[in-house]
């Protein structure tokens, strides 16, 4: 046990030493050897080391020949470091001190992708997460900055990827938007589905999710008996998306159960408080959830992307309350390395 607690205090005397090692640049160093240096270490990948240099060139030459493009390159530099706020903030700057610089649309197109990068993060990019169903915060704001690029700088060079991945944010927005609508379908608030179903078909025109919208519109009214609305919507699901899966032989089809299981205190409230059965002791329901989210996304990984053992078979990794429960507290500290 005590050469386990060497080495926990090993470790972690190493990791306040490696966060105080901050690199010195030399101050003798010219304007050109600075711009230099940064290049070689974007060369390099070296991001963080370049976001020194580049600071340090902007702070010591604030109207030297590289000035602004130093500017421009902190931009990139926070971006590529995975510093997405320091990358928009930056952009912000740069967009504001020099509005009818030639390059300008270069930041607005970094911020704009800052903010498309922002929460797509290491989970997104190894496991089949759907991101219609995250919150829309980053890609709106990624969306309305593209937008602006392609308003101001129509001819600029990263206009057409900037178009692409306005359709792709468009569409992701309107699929979320549909999810919601589902949500308020399940909890009977046919209200408020309808007016988001309503609100895709008004505002995400040529999108995917707008017969997804009219099904939800169709349904919500039947729901509260608008007869005529419900007849309108339906007509209109009919004539422009025929083989929508809420159309089965011509004829609409529900999605949500009215008469389901629920309680009156579960309708009542909307679903804030349901009379289901009770849980173990110490288990929650959104321990549950995080379990359930966890073994779906297992089931559903590459197998390429797993850990192998000695027969060359996949390891899937522990998931929550799959663990041991009885480790110890040197165990938790220690992240289970020296378990």
């Amino acid at each position: 046990m005590q050469v386990k607690h060497l080495l926990l205090i090993a470790i972690l005397g190493l990791t306040a030493a490696c966060s105080s090692n901050k690199e010195v640049i030399d101050e003798n160093l010219s304007e050109a050897e600075l711009y230099q240096q940064a290049q070689a270490d974007l060369d390099n990948s070296s991001y963080t080391s370049a976001v020194n240099k580049l600071k340090a060139l902007e702070s010591r030459y604030p109207f030297g020949r590289y000035a602004d493009q130093a500017q421009l390159e902190l931009i990139y530099a926070n971006y590529k470091n995975s510093e997405p706020e320091a990358a928009k903030s930056a952009a912000e700057r740069f967009i504001r001190l020099h509005p009818q610089h030639p390059n300008v649309d270069y930041a607005y197109y970094l911020k704009g992708l800052t903010s498309f990068d922002q929460d797509r993060g290491l989970l997104a990019r190894f496991l089949p997460l759907d991101m219609t169903k995250r919150d829309p915060g980053a890609a709106r704001d990624s969306y309305n900055e593209f937008a602006q690029l392609t308003s101001r700088f129509p001819n600029s060079r990263y206009a057409p990827d900037a178009k692409q991945r306005m359709i792709y944010l468009r569409n992701l927005l309107a699929s979320y938007e549909i999810h919601v609508a589902n949500y308020y379908l399940s909890r009977e608030a046919y209200v408020a589905a309808a007016n988001r179903g309503r609100y895709v078909v008004e505002n995400f025109q040529e999108t995917p999710s707008v017969g997804d919208g009219l099904a939800v519109m169709v349904e919500s009214y039947q729901r509260m008996h608008l007869d005529e609305l419900a007849a309108t919507s339906l007509e209109t699901l009919k004539l422009n998306y025929p083989d929508h899966p809420s159309l089965v032989d011509g004829q609409f089809v529900t999605k949500v159960d009215e008469n389901g299981n629920r309680s009156w205190l579960s309708k009542a409230t909307l679903g804030l408080i349901d009379t289901q059965a009770p849980l173990p002791p110490g288990e929650t329901r959104a321990n549950q959830d995080v379990v359930k989210q966890f073994q779906d996304a297992r089931s559903e990984m590459p197998q390429e992307l797993l850990p192998k053992d000695e027969n060359g078979d996949p390891i899937l990794p522990e998931g929550p309350k799959e663990a041991e429960k009885d480790r110890s507290w040197f165990s938790y500290m220690t992240f289970g390395l020296f378990d």
